[in-house]
């Protein structure tokens, strides 16, 4: 099943999902075991040169003692993007960015995810409301 591609019809017809979760970004520079990496439950996970990104909920890193810095609330797009769209990335993060938010973005296969400062995912949530309002 194709995603949609039109930038219109994504914003105006995205339903944002705030996970009632937290989040965390962690980043291990030696391998780590599959089995270690399952026992986490990562929900996103990126291996980079200087070594493995894990996104999983603050629960989980606080029960196995591990360092993070920021804390994470999750917003879903939940209409199925295409990975082939231009421009929901850019027109989320620019609204974002006008109201001093940073804007960490995954997409997967069938939704995009924003994970924005826990302090500020009632304001995050406020301004992609606006902008598909803005873009009816």
């Amino acid at each position: 099943m194709a995603g949609i591609e039109d930038l219109k019809i994504l914003l105006s017809s995205m339903k944002p999902e705030l996970d009632s979760r937290e989040f965390v970004f962690c980043t291990f520079d030696n391998p780590l075991s599959m089995e270690a990496i399952t026992n986490l439950t990562p929900i996103g996970t990126f291996r980079e040169k200087e070594g493995l990104t894990l996104i999983i909920t603050t629960d989980d890193a606080l029960s196995n003692g591990i360092r993070f810095d920021t804390v994470y609330k999750l917003i879903s797009l939940t209409v199925h993007s295409s990975l082939n769209a231009v421009g929901l990335t850019a027109a989320i993060a620019t609204k974002l960015a006008s109201k001093d938010i940073s804007a960490n973005v995954v997409a997967a296969y069938y939704h995009d995810h924003i994970f924005v400062q826990k302090e500020k995912a009632g304001q995050a949530m406020e301004a992609i409301m606006e902008l598909q309002a803005e873009s009816c």
